[in-house]
């Protein structure tokens, strides 16, 4: 007896679908036996599958049994097989048919239970384009697959629970779908106000945000760089609805989505250590997973201590930040993950870290203070729109500014200055495949900002003198057309373009 089961392979973010087939045969010594490229997680179905059928209360059947997955040169990975090789077998002894324009995803428990299983919501947005009406995944993974609307899911606890829905004895009831209130957003850990001085590196963040720049802070340590940094995420606008749908992607085939989970609406902050690998970071491993860049899609990669990072993991990251993507390549298997996230990073200028302190004496001597800097490229800072640097505040200023830190500008107030230059963008680039001033190309940048003869003439003689390279040249232009946004502006004017000035790169001759 044949039966056939529709689940899926998602390998990356691409999803196929995969036909489980399952042959009882009366002839032969009694066996269980699975083909089609499976791997080991796969071929461990086996005894998960026996276990939950015998302890579900059926006779497992003693007969020659093989499972093929279909296409069979396509690397099947992963336990989420577990349920619909169990369902094709339960359905030759219970008797019961598989409902068409379905698919069934899930780990099964050995008590018959059904497991959190990633993928669901990749599995999801496959159905809705391919035309599959149902989905029966574990009750767990139900709420993170019902965020795409038009399907039915039909959340499942166990496999007596969804043979008696087959049978028509009871009948599983499709989820409605519940925007949960805690997914995998970490919450904001500081306010903008809460940074007592600092006023230039919060209009800079400010400026980062509205126009989603790289920005880097060099300064002393105690300066408050790390707070900033993670004050961010505070001001950032919420995801659009497109956006929305593909950090989801990523997160769910990373399994980064708990249970319960849902659509990821807010801009995710990923801070990881300097000893993070090439793959953790970038990605990769025997099987391509997304790295932290990838998971910081739309949102913010925060790398403290920049220059503690290992010079290949640096420069791994020249074609992501370039591209927006990155390219896992293997012997067996090429994957691409979008990686568009807004760089932030922050290093001290010496060994020490007090090179640029204007009371504590360095003890440095020149030579480290070059090795130093020269763990980052220049190539790497060319990348970077926005160069700040962050003094230490003075204790009296400090102290007023703790006095008086009502009258301090709150994140919710800087947010909505940057959500009105975001929708300036967003209606200016309707008709691209582009979403913010940071992601313009050459040929955007001349149809969206255009310089008056005055403006074009500082960014000239700046240029020349600080010895700016086409990309940071093209970089200026683009800041200042973010900081034009912020002021409400429809033509980018001298004022703005001599406040991008400001953040230029540095020159490299330490670098």
């Amino acid at each position: 007896m044949l039966i056939k089961v529709p689940s899926v392979a998602n390998l990356g973010l691409q999803t196929i679908k995969v036909d489980i087939e399952i042959n009882l045969a009366n002839k032969g010594l009694p066996g269980f036996e699975i083909v089609g490229l499976a791997d080991k997680a796969v071929s461990e179905s086996k005894e998960r599958v026996r276990t939950a059928i015998v302890t579900s209360g059926v006779d497992f059947p003693q007969k020659k049994i093989t499972v093929n997955m279909a296409p069979a040169d396509v690397p099947k990975e992963g336990s989420h097989y577990d349920f619909p090789i169990a369902l094709g077998i339960l359905s030759s002894v219970l008797e019961f048919s598989i409902p068409q324009k379905s698919l069934f995803l899930g780990e099964l428990s050995f008590d018959g239970s059904l497991r959190h299983t990633k993928g669901a919501f990749l599995m999801a947005l496959f159905a809705k384009e391919f035309g599959f009406t149902n989905l029966f995944v574990p009750k767990d993974s139900a709420n993170e697959a019902a965020a795409i609307k038009g399907i039915k899911v039909f959340p499942v606890d166990n496999l007596p629970q969804v043979c008696r829905h087959l049978l028509g004895q009871e009948e599983i009831f499709p989820i409605t779908y519940k925007q949960a209130s805690e997914n995998v957003s970490a919450p904001v850990e500081f306010d903008m106000k809460e940074v007592l001085g600092q006023e230039q590196a919060k209009r800079a963040m400010e400026i980062a945000a509205a126009g989603g720049h790289n920005i880097i802070m060099t300064g002393s340590p105690g300066s408050g760089k790390t707070m900033l940094a993670r004050a961010l995420p505070g001001i950032l606008p919420p995801l659009n609805e497109a956006e929305s749908l593909e950090v989801t992607k990523i997160y769910s085939a990373s399994g980064s989505i708990p249970p319960g989970g849902s659509l990821i609406t807010n801009r995710q902050f990923r801070a990881p250590h300097h000893t993070a690998s090439l793959a953790g970071l970038v990605g990769g491993g025997s099987k391509p997973q997304p790295g932290e860049i990838s998971l910081a899609h739309r949102g913010v990669l925060f790398l403290d201590e920049f220059n503690e990072f290992p010079r290949s993991i640096m420069e791994a990251m020249r074609q992501p930040l370039e591209d927006g993507h990155v390219t896992i390549s293997r012997s067996k298997q090429r994957v691409d993950y979008p990686a568009d996230f807004m760089l932030v990073a922050s290093a001290n200028p010496c060994p020490c870290g007090y090179a640029m302190h204007p009371k504590k004496t360095c003890t440095c001597n020149p030579n480290q203070i070059a090795k130093y800097q020269k763990r980052v490229s220049g190539p790497i800072l060319d990348r970077i729109d926005l160069h700040i640097s962050v003094m230490p505040v003075d204790a009296l200023e400090f102290s007023d500014n703790q006095k008086n830190s009502e009258f301090l500008e709150p994140s919710e107030k800087i947010k909505q200055r940057v959500v009105a230059a975001r929708q300036k963008q967003q209606a200016r680039f309707a008709d691209e495949a582009i979403h913010s001033n940071s992601q313009m190309k050459n040929s955007h940048i001349k149809k969206y900002c255009q310089l008056p003869k005055d403006v074009e003439q500082i960014l000239t003689q700046a240029a020349a003198k600080f010895q700016l390279s086409a990309r940071s040249y093209m970089k200026m232009i683009k800041v200042s057309r973010t900081i034009a946004d912020l002021d409400g502006a429809e033509n980018i004017e001298v004022s703005h373009m001599a406040e991008a000035l400001q953040y230029k790169p540095k020159n490299y001759e330490t670098a």
